[in-house]
């Protein structure tokens, strides 16, 4: 038992670290769709490489769909327009994209399932380790090179290393795992108002992401969609527990 879990364990243990720290950014700047339609558009990429080209090309075109999609944003985020409005009509953009060029594909529903959330308990351990590698040069671009960076070039390299990250992330574990993966962890830790918020943040999605995996393995349950479930669930509980009501003084 524990050879199968660890692999599995071992990917949400680091897709929770990087994601986590997006979902802290994408809530400060109040934009939370973005990762949703980047997912989105990587997923779209994928699948007009399965639909049209035989699964060639698979990250050539998967990256190049979330780099523009990032591009898009990033420059969105300069103008003086309903940011969070031009994100979602992205995100429906790239999932109708999704949905046309899937028509044409016998195996079309099979891998759109897939592609929103992947039962992450068969993951290679040679994905994992790729993956890792992916991860650590984009963590040390954030920390080396993103605060000395300022104005659209900050903006561009935020969104772009975001693709990355998503790219990776939607073929190894699927949409809707990045979405809760990036959002869950950074909501709760923000509701509860931590001195350590990224802290908080990586403990609760350890914490969740872990426990859906044990549970998918012992319930024989689709492990990508129990770790949404269980990471949804958990955190709208613990946020409507945690926050206050509404002081209503405009009746």
């Amino acid at each position: 038992m524990i050879d199968i879990l660890l692999t599995p364990v071992a990917l949400v243990f680091i897709l929770v670290m990087l994601h986590a720290y997006f979902g802290m950014e994408i809530l400060k700047r109040g934009i939370i769709f973005t990762d949703l339609a980047i997912a989105q558009f990587a997923a779209l990429g994928s699948s007009i490489s399965l639909g049209y080209f035989h699964e060639e090309y698979f990250y050539l075109l998967t990256l190049g769909f979330a780099l523009f999609c990032a591009l898009l944003i990033a420059f969105a985020a300069t103008r003086k327009l309903h940011l969070e409005a031009f994100i979602g009509i992205l995100y429906v953009l790239g999932a109708s994209g999704i949905m046309m060029v899937l028509s044409h594909s016998a195996e079309g529903m099979e891998h759109f399932k897939s592609l929103l959330a992947s039962d992450i308990l068969f993951t290679s351990p040679s994905d994992v380790i790729k993956s890792g590698a992916i991860y650590a040069v984009i963590a040390l671009l954030l920390y080396f090179l993103y605060p000395k960076l300022q104005g659209f070039a900050r903006e561009l390299l935020f969104f772009s290393l975001l693709a990355f990250t998503v790219t990776s992330s939607v073929s190894l574990a699927g949409v809707l795992v990045v979405f809760v993966l990036l959002i869950a962890p950074a909501l709760v830790a923000t509701s509860l108002a931590c001195t350590r918020p990224l802290l908080v943040a990586f403990l609760y999605g350890w914490g969740f992401s872990i426990a859906a995996v044990i549970v998918s393995y012992f319930y024989d349950l689709p492990t990508g969609y129990t770790v949404v479930f269980l990471g949804a669930a958990l955190t709208a509980l613990t946020v409507l527990l945690s926050s206050k009501q509404q002081n209503n003084n405009s009746f």
